[in-house]
């Protein structure tokens, strides 16, 4: 069985890509940072469906904890699975600002960097030892990153910092023949920066091809299918999951 971790995995698009992975018989790990009881609720729809999930906490924000998450990651597979390593890494976990360059504060600005990319970076780093071979990191970026929507600068910065660290971990874990992606979701129903609301809405999917806004399920199905065996020539690509965003 393969195992997966999934940050940021209690609600949003981590929820979903936890129980889609689920479904195509792999383990999970998710984390999230201050709602726990969302997390039991995605383990319990894993178990319902039959799957093995556990949640653990970590603020991807602080990376002197990451040592002792990875030490958690270890009990964790031991204790449920009867393993030593994990096949999978999907840095999910983010938040929303909505602020123009002009008012964004530097407490602002640094927060997004944390969470956005020193964050994955430094996470990465923390659990390389535990991931085994033939592994899989998948980053989930933005289509902020191609498209400059007002208001979102620093986020959509350093998600395509991202982006661009997704291809040199590609280029620097190949000999271990780890494979790195991103992905790029473009307008999703999210409660991310506090959800999109009707009038928003409307205008969003007037921007998209195919004329609607993303649902969770339709990056969570992507990121699964990406992960899986089928997939195993796609590396160093960051794709667009938008339906056609502003194209």
């Amino acid at each position: 069985m393969s195992i997966v971790i999934i940050t940021g995995g209690s609600r949003g698009l981590g929820a979903s890509i936890a129980v889609q992975c689920a479904r195509r018989g792999m383990g999970v790990i998710l984390t999230y940072n201050s709602n726990g009881r969302a997390a039991e609720k995605v383990v319990s729809t894993v178990e319902a469906d039959g799957g093995k999930a556990v949640a653990l906490e970590l603020d991807v924000s602080d990376s002197a904890a990451f040592p002792g998450f990875r030490d958690a990651v270890g009990e964790a597979l031991a204790k449920t699975w009867n393993a030593r390593t994990f096949d999978f890494l999907v840095n999910n976990a983010g938040y929303g600002l909505y602020n123009p360059i002009a008012t964004v504060t530097e407490e602002e600005f640094d927060g997004l960097f944390r969470v956005h990319l020193k964050g994955p970076f430094f996470l990465t780093q923390a659990l390389l030892p535990l991931m085994a071979d033939s592994g899989h990191i998948v980053n989930v970026t933005s289509a902020t990153s191609r498209v400059a929507t007002a208001g979102v600068a620093p986020y959509a910065s350093f998600k395509g910092g991202l982006d661009v660290l997704t291809r040199y971990m590609a280029k620097e874990f190949g000999g271990r023949r780890i494979r790195a992606n991103s992905i790029a979701p473009g307008p999703i129903r999210t409660e991310l920066g506090g959800g999109l609301s009707e009038a928003f809405e409307v205008l969003l999917a007037g921007q998209t091809a195919l004329g609607r806004v993303g649902e969770p399920d339709d990056v969570g199905c992507m990121v699964a299918s990406l992960l899986s065996d089928e997939n195993r020539w796609i590396n160093a690509q960051n794709i667009e999951i938008s339906g056609g965003y502003i194209i």
